[in-house]
This record gives structure tokens, C-alpha cells and sequence, in this order.
């Protein structure tokens, strides 16, 4: 049974936090699509190319649950996984963990499911999920991961 994922660490910075110096939950959105690109970068590349001509990846559907508070100068790992891959849409699942002095904390769970497309402004017709990156994903399916417990999540675990 394999629990691998594809990580990408991230340092908070003063522009991703609000007036009381927590992270506006609009950064976890942004952090699943930076963690998702650099993805590509690193495992796909070919995709790059051909989301420069006509293939479109949409996003049809993101979430995320908060679970504890995230402050600035922060070390937040995104741990991405394959949560289902059909012919043509990738559902993705997404840990934030706080990683401090060696200690991991869940501090988020997000999920994305993204469709394939081919045509004008992605408004296109259905495309396959390019074999590159199919063969890529194959090594990150979901197993679900265990973290210590959250304290303070209103009953949340």
C-alpha cells in the first residue's frame, strides 16, 4: 500500500495573512493550483506544451476545510494526491501541514476535481487526460493519511 504524494512546501508570507495575522482562506485555494503546476513542471512537462495550444485543464470544483489557524512565516507542506482519474477529469485531494521543528500538524484538507478540454477558451469538447500526465498520477493515489489531532476544531478531527 503506497501513502505518496507530490509536496510542495510553502513559507506564509505578510500578504497571505489579514489584520489579526491569519491566512485568508483564499491562499489554500491558491496554493492547490501552484502545488498542481509545479507538478506538471516536475512530472508532465509535455502537458505544458500542449496547454499552450488548445488543451484546457478547468477547474470545475475546489474546496477546503480549515482546521487550525496559519500565521505568517509559517512553514505549510501541500501534499497532493490522485483521488479519482477518469478519461477525462482528475480529482485531486490536498493536506496542509504546518511543519514546525520536526512536528507535523494538519491544519487543512482541500479537494479539486479538474476537467479536460480542447478548444477556444476552454469551452471546448471533452478531452482525454494526456497520457504524460495519466502516467504520472498513477503513483500518487490516495491513501488516506493520519495526523495527531487538532485541538481546538470545534469537534472537527
Amino acid at each position: 500500500m503506497r501513502n505518496q504524494y507530490y509536496e510542495y512546501r510553502h513559507v506564509v508570507g505578510f500578504e497571505e495573512t489579514n489584520v489579526v495575522g491569519n491566512v485568508h482562506h483564499v491562499n489554500y485555494v491558491r496554493w492547490q493550483g501552484r502545488c498542481r503546476e509545479l507538478f506538471l513542471l516536475e512530472h508532465a512537462p509535455g502537458v505544458l506544451d500542449e496547454l499552450q495550444d488548445d488543451l484546457k485543464m478547468v477547474t470545475v470544483r475546489s474546496e477546503c476545510e480549515s482546521l487550525a489557524e496559519v500565521a505568517a512565516f509559517d512553514e505549510v507542506s501541500i501534499r497532493m494526491r490522485l483521488d479519482e482519474l477518469t478519461q477525462t477529469q482528475i480529482g485531486f485531494t490536498f493536506d496542509f501541514v504546518r511543519v514546525r521543528e520536526g512536528v507535523e500538524e494538519l491544519i487543512a484538507r482541500g479537494r479539486q476535481r479538474v476537467a479536460c478540454t480542447r478548444g477556444v477558451n476552454g469551452a471546448g469538447t471533452p478531452a482525454q487526460v494526456p497520457p504524460q500526465l495519466w502516467a504520472a498520477l498513477e503513483a500518487y493515489v490516495v491513501v488516506p493519511a493520519t495526523y495527531p489531532a487538532v485541538a481546538g476544531t470545534g469537534g472537527r478531527a
